[in-house]
């Protein structure tokens, strides 16, 4: 289905060509004066220096040809602006074309390719903090929108699962219970099923592990650990799989939470094997070379206007370094899925190391030329005073307190206003605190730091995720009271409120192409909060289970109905969900 701002444009072109001018003259934009009308042409403007003639001129000869039927208003004035308001009969076709219509319509740019969304990034053995909040919610909605545009969608953890966090926890294991069996290198037998310690006790044991990093004795304790877990030594294989055993379990919990699900759960350990064969192959062609000892590919290019250093590929010590896996990563992706498109949502200020990933993976022919390969660096969240975000006693908190204090809070407010029957409560709440958390970070730019306010974002009026929702209930209220609804059809706009619901009904699909385009899903809050606006003041200002007449009370419902199901759909790929009652 064709965006309503092209059918209008292919209009104007066919009524430029039609008086004697260009059709690439035509091109109509949203109006910037929405007092004045609702979309306009300025064509006439350039048209006018070719055609060395007054603007007005070719405006009015360009809107006598014009058909009548499909504008309420057409307009040529001075200096040579058209001005074009759409007619009732036009609005109502649009938009029940829509109605009917799967996904309202938008065109499935990603039909028959693949997307991977690399997002999330927990370390295993540590717990999720609040800098895990922005690259797991803004990485969901992104596989979700690229799925709901037709993409086949792969939502990758990629944990970090195999770097020196292992061998310091070993290490520090080894100190505190040296008699496991784990540490002995002639043990043949089977290791024990239980693990050695629980989640608690491993959540402690790493950062106590990681303060000792500074003492060169256990930290060389800490690096041998790792290279023999990496070179296969089965006892801290073994310990290995106990901490994945004990930690994934927990980050599934808070990321279940979250409404945050991945496809596949893998991580720097399944790239480890690629890592050989990929390395020889790097030397061997000539695009790996030495530098003081370490091997490097070089990936900088004439056009470059800042320095981009080499890609460390091996150290001078032999060892791999993050590059080196991720690189590795991209190789087994395309292997096992071939994506036309990887997406990576980290910290922005990683920008230079995808560059240099990137740029490898192109260079090596790893990926394919055409092979859509992008950072989406976030900004961070800070707190209400614009400060970085720490616990009381400095610390980092913990993601799962921040969730939790959300949700204390929300669920006073519900309780305090009564907005659901006691049953109702704990169902209700854990949907607006989920909607106030999404909203709050999504409807900021991704790359833009934001400050949280719990406050704010859990307020029921104003730009927030939890007005959305009162929006969709209260649309959810009416249509339940009217009673079958879903086959009414869309009837012509009845007052100026409903007109100005209709438009913002037909900005869904340029919408969601917009946030594809530019992966922001700041723009889909955008809209949905400019929809529900309208709706609200369609709501105040018509009189809709009161109509009398009941052909216009049918067409009311049908377009807050359409409504209902847009916003449905865009909360949806925002990753959250309305209750039935608030």
């Amino acid at each position: 289905m064709k965006k309503i701002l092209d059918l209008i444009t292919e209009k104007m072109e066919q009524a430029f060509v039609s008086a004697g001018y260009e059709a690439s003259f035509g091109k109509v934009t949203v109006s910037n004066r929405p007092d004045l009308c609702q979309y306009q042409c300025n064509g006439a403007l350039a048209a006018a220096k070719q055609y060395k003639c007054a603007p007005i001129q070719i405006a009015k000869a360009v809107a006598e040809k014009l058909d009548g039927s499909d504008f309420s208003m057409i307009d040529a004035v001075i200096p040579g602006f058209i001005n074009l308001n759409l007619s009732d009969s036009f609005l109502r076709s649009y938009l029940e074309e829509m109605r009917v219509s799967p996904d309202f319509g938008v065109e499935k740019v990603g039909a028959g390719l693949t997307a991977v969304v690399d997002y999330g990034g927990a370390n295993v053995a540590k717990p999720l903090h609040i800098g895990h909040l922005r690259p797991a919610i803004i990485g969901e909605s992104l596989k979700r929108l690229h799925k709901f545009m037709g993409y086949d969608t792969i939502g990758d953890v990629h944990l970090g699962d195999w770097g020196l966090q292992m061998g310091l926890i070993i290490a520090e294991l080894q100190e505190r219970q040296p008699e496991l069996p784990y540490f002995d290198e002639r043990f043949t037998g089977e290791y024990p099923k239980e693990s050695p310690f629980t989640l608690s006790e491993l959540e402690e044991i790493y950062p106590t592990a990681s303060a000792k990093k500074t003492d060169p004795v256990f930290a060389e304790k800490a690096h041998t650990a790792t290279f023999e877990l990496q070179q296969g030594r089965r006892g801290y294989r073994a310990i290995w799989d106990h901490i994945m055993g004990v930690s994934l379990p927990d980050l599934r919990r808070i990321y279940d939470i979250l409404d945050v699900h991945y496809e596949k759960w893998l991580g720097e350990s399944d790239a480890h094997p690629y890592i050989p064969a990929m390395v020889e192959d790097l030397k061997a062609r000539g695009l790996a070379v030495l530098s003081e000892g370490a091997w490097v590919v070089p990936v900088a290019e004439e056009t470059d206007k800042k320095e981009v250093p080499p890609m460390i590929l091996v150290k001078s010590d032999g060892s791999a370094i993050y590059a080196t896996t991720d690189l590795a990563t991209i190789v087994q992706r395309m292997q096992d899925w071939a994506p036309d498109k990887m997406l990576y949502v980290t910290d922005k200020r990683q920008n230079l190391h995808f560059e240099q990933v990137f740029r490898a993976a192109k260079k090596s022919g790893i990926v394919k030329e055409t092979t859509v390969l992008e950072h989406v660096g976030h900004g961070t969240m800070n707190g209400a005073d614009g400060k970085p975000f720490k616990t009381r006693d400095g610390g980092v908190l913990r993601l799962e307190q921040l969730i939790s204090d959300m949700t204390d809070f929300v669920r006073a407010k519900v309780v305090e206003n009564q907005i659901v029957a006691d049953d109702e409560v704990e169902a209700t709440t854990q949907k607006i605190a989920l909607a106030a958390l999404k909203y709050g970070d999504l409807s900021n730019q991704p790359t833009k730091d934001y400050n949280f306010d719990l406050e704010r974002f859990a307020a029921f009026e104003g730009n927030t995720g939890p007005y959305i929702l009162y929006t969709v209930v209260r649309i959810k209220s009416i249509l339940n009271r009217y009673g079958t609804w879903e086959h009414l059809p869309i009837a012509p706009a009845a007052n100026q409120w409903a007109k100005d619901l209709m438009l913002a009904i037909t900005k869904f699909g340029p919408t969601m192409e917009s946030a594809l385009k530019t992966l922001s899903p700041n723009l889909i809050c955008a809209y949905i909060y400019e929809l529900s606006g309208a709706v609200n003041k369609f709501y105040h200002e018509t009189r809709i289970l009161t109509e009398e007449n009941e052909e216009l009370k049918a067409g009311y419902i049908a377009l807050i109905g359409l409504a209902k199901r847009i916003l449905e759909t865009c909360i949806d790929i925002l990753g959250f969900a309305a209750p039935e009652k608030m």
